[in-house]
Parts: C-alpha cells; sequence; structure tokens
C-alpha cells in the first residue's frame, strides 16, 4: 500500500487569520504551492456530518473567491453525475452555477 501525507502550513497574524498558506505533499506531487485558500471537506462515517475547514488569506479578493466557489459547485456537479448517474441533479446544480456565475458577473449574462 503506498502513503502519501499532504500538509498545509500556515502563517497566521496577530488575530490568528491566514497570510499565507502552503501546499506539500509527501510524495513531491506538491511542492510549496502557495494557496489564496483552501476548503477541505470530509465525511464523518460515525456521526454522519460532513466536517469541513474554509481558509482564505487575507489577500483573496471577493472576485476570486467568486471563480473559486463556482469552479467548485461545477467540480461537485460533475463528480456528483459520474459517481451516481443522477443527471438531473446534477444539471439542476449545473443550472445554479450557471445563475450564480452570472449573479457575481464572472461571466457574461445572456
Amino acid at each position: 500500500m503506498t502513503k502519501s501525507t499532504l500538509t498545509f502550513d500556515l502563517e497566521l497574524d496577530e488575530n490568528n487569520v491566514p497570510t499565507k498558506i502552503v501546499m506539500n505533499s509527501s510524495d513531491k506531487q506538491a511542492e510549496n504551492i502557495n494557496l489564496k485558500s483552501v476548503m477541505i471537506a470530509g465525511w464523518d462515517e460515525k456521526t454522519k456530518e460532513t466536517l469541513r475547514v474554509d481558509l482564505w488569506t487575507k489577500d483573496m479578493m471577493v472576485d476570486e473567491m467568486f471563480i473559486m466557489y463556482h469552479q467548485t459547485l461545477m467540480s461537485m456537479a460533475n463528480t456528483l453525475e459520474k459517481s451516481t448517474g443522477h443527471d438531473k441533479l446534477a444539471g439542476a446544480l449545473k443550472d445554479y452555477c450557471e445563475f450564480f456565475a452570472e449573479q457575481t458577473k464572472i461571466i457574461d449574462s445572456k
């Protein structure tokens, strides 16, 4: 069995707000990747709850956050479709992603 460790090193200001996030992996696929934001979600099988960690640096702009959310939601829609075959649900999520992109003006409205 192969094992790899993914780490996130944080530099924090006096209020514990991240000023820097650096990602590394023990298998060297990620080396000193500077991130402005990271969102981690995991399923706790015992409590049947999603556990989340959302971090972003002080210099992440709102427009960048909108783009990140849009791309994350689209990825979730694609994964839902591929892993469950629920095309209708995935399509509804993709429709919402289009609405989200229009409302945040990260794409032009129709």
